[in-house]
C-alpha cells in the first residue's frame, strides 16, 4: 500500500471534520474568550507565552483524538492479518508506516493553533518558545504507540472510542489533583503558565514527555521479536520504571502552576543616560520610550524644586520586562523598576501614571512603613506619612490621584474617613509655608515624625 493510499484509507481523513472542527471552533471561541482579538494584537506581545496560551486547550484533544485513531489502526492491523503475513519485515516499520496518518491528525492539531495565532499576532518564535509545541508532538508519538498496542488487544469499534474519551478525561482531570501535584506536570497538559519575558525551562517539558515515553518505550518492547526478546524486554520494562519515578518525583517538588520558568528575556531599547531609561522592545510600546523618559525626567525636576531630595538612579527600567513579580528584581537606589509600558499603554495617550510611578519611589521614609492599621491602635503615624506623600503629589499635580487612591483604602476602616481629612489638612499646612527652604523642612519632619510614630510591630499600619 503506498503512503498516499494509507493516507486515503485511514480513520484520520474521515474523522478530519470532526478534529479540524474542534481546532477552529476552540481556536476563535474559547482561546478569545478573557482576551478578544483587538487585545491579543495590542499586546504586550511575547512568542512564549503566545506559543504557550495557544496550545492550552488543545492537548487534550490531540493526545486523545492519536489515541483513538491508534487504536482504530491497530486493529485494523490485527484484523487484516498483518503482522502474520509480513513476519520479515520489522514490526516497528510496519507500526511507523500503518500510524503515519494518526501522527499527522495529532499534530495538526497542535500545529494548526500555534501557527494561527502566530499569523495572528505577526510574531516568529524561536526555538525555545516552541518548546512546549514540540513536548507536544512528542507526546502525540507516545499515545499512538499505546493506542496502536491497545487496539491489537480489544474490539476496535469499542476501544477506539472509549480511549479517547478516557485519555482526554484523564489528562484534564489531572489539573485538578492537589495534593499530590506531581499528575499536573508530567500529564503533558502543562501546568505551568508563561508571562512576559519568560520562557520554559527545559525541565519543565521534559519531564512529562519522559514520563509518556517511558510508556510508550514499554509497550513498544513488547513488539520485539528474536531470541533475546525477553532480555530487551525486561530491560525496557526497568528503564521505563525508573523514569516514570524519576519523573514523578522531579515534578512532586514544583507547586501548583509552578514548574520551572526562566525569566527576563525579552529585549529592551534604551535611550539617555542618568537616567537610562529602558522599555520592553517588544512590548507594544517602545515607539514611546522618548516621551515616557521626558516624562521621567521631568518629574525628577519638579520634584526637586519643591524641595523632595530625590537620588536620581542610574536606570529606570520597564516592569514588563519581569511581568512576573515574584521573579522581578527589587528597585534599589542605582535601578529602578516601574511600569512603564502599562502606563504607555493609555488608550488616552496620558503619561500620568509614569509621573506617579516616580512619586511612590521618589518619596523615600527612613524607616520601613508599616502595611496595615493594627486594631485599637493611634492611626497618627499614616496621617504624617500619607501628608509627606500628598505634599510632594502637588508637585506634580497628582493629589487628586493620590487622594483617590486614599480614599479607597481608608473606607475599609471604622474612623478612615476622619484619618483621611486630617491628611488633607496637615499637608495644606505644608503646601502654605511661605518659603521652599520651610517647605522642604517641613517635608523632611514630616516623613522622620511618621517613622517615630509608626508601630514597630510587624503588619500594623496602612498601605505603604
Amino acid at each position: 500500500m503506498t503512503l498516499r493510499t494509507l493516507f486515503r484509507t485511514s480513520a484520520a481523513l474521515w474523522t478530519a471534520p470532526v478534529w479540524l472542527g474542534i481546532v477552529f471552533l476552540y481556536f476563535f471561541y474559547p482561546l478569545h474568550i478573557h482576551a478578544s482579538h483587538q487585545e491579543v494584537v495590542d499586546g504586550p506581545l511575547w512568542a512564549p507565552a503566545q506559543v504557550a496560551v495557544s496550545l492550552s486547550y488543545f492537548y487534550a484533544f490531540a493526545y486523545s483524538i492519536t489515541l483513538g485513531l491508534a487504536v482504530w489502526e491497530g486493529g485494523r492491523l490485527k484484523q487484516d492479518r498483518v503482522w502474520e503475513l509480513a513476519p520479515s519485515r520489522s514490526r516497528f516499520r510496519v507500526a511507523g508506516r500503518a500510524l503515519a496518518p494518526s501522527l499527522g491528525a495529532g499534530w495538526a492539531i497542535l500545529l494548526l493553533p500555534v501557527l494561527m495565532r502566530m499569523v495572528e499576532t505577526g510574531l516568529v518564535p524561536t526555538p525555545t518558545a516552541l518548546l512546549p509545541l514540540f513536548m507536544g508532538l512528542g507526546i502525540v508519538g507516545a499515545y499512538a504507540v499505546v493506542g496502536c498496542a491497545l487496539g491489537r488487544l480489544a474490539p476496535r469499534a469499542i476501544a477506539a472510542p472509549f480511549g479517547a474519551v478516557a485519555a482526554f478525561y484523564l489528562v484534564n482531570k489531572t489539573s485538578t489533583y492537589s495534593p499530590p501535584v506531581w499528575p499536573r506536570h508530567v500529564s503533558g497538559q502543562l501546568d505551568t503558565s508563561v508571562t512576559f519575558g519568560e520562557r520554559l525551562s527545559l525541565v519543565t517539558v521534559l519531564v512529562p514527555f519522559l514520563f509518556a515515553a517511558a510508556v510508550a518505550v514499554a509497550v513498544a518492547a513488547w513488539w520485539i521479536t528474536g531470541p533475546r526478546r525477553a532480555l530487551w524486554r525486561s530491560v525496557a520494562a526497568a528503564v521505563a520504571l525508573a523514569t516514570l519515578v524519576a519523573s514523578a518525583w522531579t515534578a512532586s517538588g514544583w507547586g501548583i502552576a509552578g514548574g520551572p520558568v526562566s525569566a527576563g528575556h525579552a529585549p529592551a531599547r534604551c535611550t539617555g543616560s542618568a537616567p537610562r531609561v529602558c522599555m520592553a522592545e517588544t512590548g507594544g510600546r517602545v515607539e514611546r520610550l522618548d516621551a515616557v523618559r521626558e516624562e521621567v525626567i521631568d518629574s525628577f525636576q519638579r520634584l526637586k524644586a519643591s524641595g523632595v531630595e530625590v537620588v536620581v538612579p542610574a536606570t529606570v527600567t520597564d516592569e514588563l520586562l519581569y511581568e512576573r513579580e515574584a521573579t522581578r528584581p527589587r528597585s534599589t537606589a542605582t535601578t529602578w523598576w516601574l511600569p512603564l509600558t502599562a502606563q504607555a499603554a493609555r488608550k488616552d495617550g496620558d503619561l500620568v501614571g509614569v509621573r506617579y510611578a516616580v512619586l511612590r519611589d521618589a518619596v523615600i521614609f527612613p524607616c520601613s512603613m508599616p502595611v496595615s492599621f493594627a486594631p485599637g491602635a493611634s492611626a497618627d503615624w499614616a496621617v504624617h506619612r500619607d501628608a509627606a506623600r500628598l505634599w510632594a503629589a502637588h508637585s506634580l499635580d497628582l493629589q487628586d490621584r493620590y487622594l483617590h487612591e486614599r480614599a479607597g483604602q481608608y473606607a475599609q476602616f471604622a474612623h478612615g474617613p476622619e484619618v483621611l481629612a486630617k491628611v488633607k489638612e496637615r499637608a495644606a499646612q505644608g503646601l502654605t509655608l511661605p518659603t521652599a527652604r520651610e517647605r522642604a523642612a517641613w517635608f523632611e519632619e514630616e516623613k522622620a515624625t511618621a517613622c517615630r510614630l509608626a508601630p514597630k510591630a510587624a503588619g500594623q499600619g496602612v498601605g505603604s
